[in-house]
């Protein structure tokens, strides 16, 4: 059965995440909150748990649509090709933020990410995110979880997602109340930016 660790947005335990990291260095799952719904996610470098993620949500891991959940954009230049300043500068304006931004993936990928030739990358304003991410050291590959509920999309309340998630899962961190609205997906890898989907990120930053 999965750990139900509570944390705090604005003063995450540094002892709790210290326990979240130690599950997602030995190749666990853990679903944890963000700025917009609650996500599914691992070690980007543990291709094991990566392959778990991928067969929960029905698909292959080359062809599966996560987001790799970073700390800030320093990370950036490890998995995203060059990009130029106007690209910068919507990611400086829109981050930390209810985003994925759809980039050109660079050669140093991990491995089941080889073949790619974009990544989508989210830096969520959520402290309890950056903190497991910063205290990893590398990025998280996440998903968001989906509800089955035709009229819920996503399940927004911690102890529900634990009732469900328990036995599938390593740890779900409960970080109070999601939302239920997914981020805006930007694709930056073409001449205009193309808005894939219109989420909880307004189109200002553009």
């Amino acid at each position: 059965m999965a750990q139900f660790i509570k944390l705090y947005n604005d003063n995450p335990n540094p002892r709790e995440i210290e326990k979240i990291v130690k599950v997602l260095q030995a190749g666990g799952l853990i679903i944890y909150p963000t700025d917009t719904v609650y996500g599914l996610g691992c070690d980007i470098t543990n291709s094991k748990a990566l392959d778990k993620v991928a067969k929960i949500k029905g698909v292959k891991p080359e062809k599966a649509n996560f987001s790799f959940v970073c700390n800030d954009l320093s990370h950036l230049s490890d998995y995203v090709k060059q990009i130029d300043t106007a690209t910068y500068k919507i990611l400086k304006r829109a981050l930390p933020g209810p985003y994925t931004f759809v980039l050109p993936g660079s050669n140093s990928l991990p491995k089941a990410y080889k073949k790619r030739k974009t990544v989508g990358i989210r830096i969520p304003d959520n402290n309890i995110a950056r903190t497991i991410v910063q205290a990893l050291g590398n990025p998280i590959v996440s998903t968001s979880i989906h509800d089955e509920d035709e009229i819920l999309e996503y399940t927004t309340d911690p102890e529900l997602i634990f009732e469900k998630w328990q036995n599938i899962v390593d740890v779900v961190v409960d970080g109070g109340y999601g939302d239920n609205h997914a981020s805006t997906v930007i694709d930056l890898t073409t001449d205009e930016p193309e808005v894939i989907r219109e989420g909880k990120g307004s189109l200002d930053v553009l």
